[in-house]
């Protein structure tokens, strides 16, 4: 086992998920997934599915949910019910506990030990018209306002390679890309140690791990059950659910990169070397 690590760099980059980690999407879409399956004379998602699928591109369309399902209708058909369904409910979609503060008070921070500003990224797979839709509400549009647009890499940014979705790094690496255009001559890049990655499912933290940078875990009360035996190979980004190769790019079980929370309320600012004293007091 590697020893934990305690002599970090100074964090000078926070990169957000989106789904299920600041606004309650996930719970959308398992409300309208389950308004068609009642509609099709089948039982409601059980947590044991419904954590399966989430974090997951187009979870829905594939064989886990399905060969659960047992649909009287073809997956195409399913699919335009279902995305017809989102549109309806994603502007519902509303901050999950602590977002607003959390994303406030670091767009305000600087490190303790530089007091260099804290740059914010997001880093989301969902796509455009879904991020449009899911940011339409005043509160969910007024969270979103932390992140410029020129700091926001979405799943079908073109720049992202096909098959480089989350668990792969591309899209980590690109919010950080995005960041390192942006800052001022003299500076020094941030490096990828120097970024903490905040994520809710399982495919983001492996995603996170394996662009080499820190990870808050905050997953879905149902994840977080679920998966309760494997929390420390998760938070290595070993969960062994999905097959992405480069497998050096992975982390030690209790290496010290990452750690879990139940919501980012519980996030210790003080712990990453972040000043947010005159945002608090």
């Amino acid at each position: 086992m590697a020893p934990f690590k305690t002599d970090f760099p100074a964090v000078r980059a926070c990169i957000f998920d989106m789904d299920g980690l600041l606004i309650n999407s996930e719970d959308i879409i398992g409300l309208s997934t389950n308004q068609l399956l009642q509609k099709y004379g089948r039982p409601p998602l059980t947590r044991s599915i419904q954590a399966q699928l989430m974090g997951v591109a187009d979870s829905t369309n594939g064989d886990i949910f399905h060969s659960w399902a047992r649909l009287p209708i073809s997956r195409e058909q399913f699919a335009r019910e279902s995305s017809e369904g989102m549109r309806l409910l994603f502007p519902d979609c509303r901050p999950l506990p602590g977002a607003g503060n959390i994303l406030s008070n670091l767009s305000c921070a600087r490190s303790a030990s530089s007091e260099d500003k804290i740059q914010l990224a997001l880093a989301s797979s969902t796509k455009t018209r879904s991020y449009e839709l899911k940011t339409s509400g005043p509160e969910s549009k007024r969270l979103l306002s932390f992140f410029r647009s020129d700091r926001t890499v979405l799943g079908d940014d073109p720049r992202v390679k096909n098959g480089g979705g989350k668990p792969a790094p591309d899209i980590y690496l690109l919010a950080l890309e995005s960041l390192n255009s942006g800052i001022e001559s003299g500076e020094s890049p941030i490096l990828p140690s120097e970024c903490l990655v905040f994520e809710d499912s399982i495919a983001g933290v492996e995603a996170g791990r394996r662009a080499g940078m820190r990870v808050v875990w905050v997953p879905h009360p149902d994840v977080a059950v679920e998966y309760q035996p494997m929390h420390k190979d998760i938070l290595a980004g070993r969960s062994g659910r999905f097959k992405v190769g480069d497998d050096w790019q992975l982390g030690d079980i209790d290496d010290g990169w990452a750690e879990s929370m139940p919501s980012l309320e519980h996030f210790d600012y003080e712990k990453y070397g972040l000043d947010v004293a005159s945002q608090i007091s």
